[in-house]
């Protein structure tokens, strides 16, 4: 089994547009939630949301390529831009051939559902344009960037409501540590910011109209957020035998299923991924220094992360930092996982650990170190990315120092 390494990342979210914004703000506990801007939000009972501020699609793309590119295809292309860039991969000859791309989404084009049956069942008008399905289809980004990138290995797209990127992550993982490919494209994107995109979500009641609060007791609910999170998974030793600037190391993985409820989090589930993930890292519970949450702030959610990483690490779990940035980008369903790494390597490459913001009051139920409001300066050796979908469906990811 080969060792698996990143080797580039690039973003754009609420905080930033690249990963030295996004980083720069969670060091600072900056929040990037704030009131919505788009049509018809007037009609919605929530409107805030970690909407992407100041993104300029006619500045990066020509008009034949925003034809073609929903908002969060246009995410991703930012996002892999930077991520590739920064890697200094060149994709020819063998490594094209066997590269690939694996990318999460929920939504996919939601953007231009909601625009196309605005324009069918409200204006009245009788057809559509003829890139419709290409747009919205949710493997359009993994495909572009496929494209763009000569990327001619495996290229597809996992769709697992909110561990969508934890779950594409781990397969590109397993494709680069299996020997399958040298390196993969990997990460995910949302951009379900639109009346209809929220609307929907309106409907679960599951969503705060003021603030994400994680594990603050008094917390109301989740925010939605967008953008995407974008990695470039490599083999260890092809990247060392170029030179390249390694950010982390990928050590293990697991994905479990509930197998109980549509929408309420089952603790066994949730821990079940965390134990198999630290087996698979080989990692001892009592070598992890910081979770990344999944911590989306409904009451539910956290009190059930909390009681499950309480049974996984035991008397090790009051002294975890384990934090939620979802309190500052919001919660971006598909593309959440992958915006949330870049604090785990954060943590292990600069040794800074990312804030809880919104924290006002301790919940019994939720008695770890959230690490609140206030970003820490800490040593960390092993960081730990936890993803846990509505249907139940569960990604961990183990990310280790180099």
């Amino acid at each position: 089994m080969h060792r698996v390494v990143i080797t580039g990342a690039g973003t754009i979210n609420a905080l930033g547009h690249s990963v030295p914004e996004t980083l720069a703000a969670m060091r600072e506990g900056r929040c990037g939630i704030g009131e919505l801007e788009f049509r018809d939000v007037e009609r919605l009972s929530i409107r805030i949301g970690g909407q992407v501020r100041g993104f300029e699609a006619e500045g990066r793309f020509n008009r034949q390529q925003l034809s073609l590119y929903d908002r969060f295809t246009q995410f991703t292309l930012t996002a892999a831009k930077e991520a590739i860039t920064q890697s200094g991969l060149e994709f020819h000859g063998d490594i094209s051939a066997r590269s690939g791309v694996v990318l999460g989404t929920a939504g996919g084009g939601v953007s231009t559902w909601d625009d196309n049956y605005r324009s069918v069942y409200e204006d009245g008008k009788n057809r559509v344009h003829p890139f419709v399905v290409p747009k919205l289809m949710n493997n359009a980004a993994a495909s572009h960037v496929s494209m763009q990138y000569n990327l001619k290995g495996p290229s597809f797209t996992v769709s697992t409501a909110c561990a969508s990127s934890n779950h594409a992550m781990a397969q590109a993982f397993a494709m680069v540590r299996s020997g399958m490919a040298p390196a993969m494209i990997t990460g995910g994107s949302e951009s379900m910011l639109c009346f209809g995109g929220v609307k929907a979500w309106e409907g679960l009641r599951v969503m705060s109209r003021d603030a994400c609060r994680p594990f603050s007791l008094g917390r109301n609910g989740m925010v939605q957020g967008e953008g995407a999170g974008i990695f470039v998974f490599e083999e260890y030793e092809h990247a060392r035998s170029r030179g390249a600037d390694i950010l982390a190391e990928v050590a293990g993985f697991a994905m479990s299923s509930d197998a109980s409820d549509i929408v309420m989090p089952s603790k066994q589930g949730a821990a079940r991924a965390m134990s198999g993930a630290l087996a698979d890292a080989r990692v001892a519970p009592s070598e992890v220094g910081y979770i990344n949450a999944h911590g989306t702030g409904t009451a539910a959610n956290d009190k059930t992360e909390c009681a499950a990483v309480a049974d996984v690490f035991g008397p090790h779990a009051d002294n975890l930092m384990i934090s939620s940035t979802k309190s500052m980008h919001g919660h971006l369903i598909g593309g959440t996982g992958a915006v949330e790494l870049l604090s785990c390597i954060m943590a292990l490459r600069d040794g800074v650990i990312a804030p809880t913001i919104g924290y006002e009051e301790p919940d019994p139920e939720c008695a770890l170190d959230v690490v609140p409001n206030i970003a820490r300066n800490a040593r960390v050796e092993v960081a730990v990315s936890n993803a846990f979908a509505f249907g139940g469906m569960n990604a961990v990811l183990v990310l280790r120092k180099v």
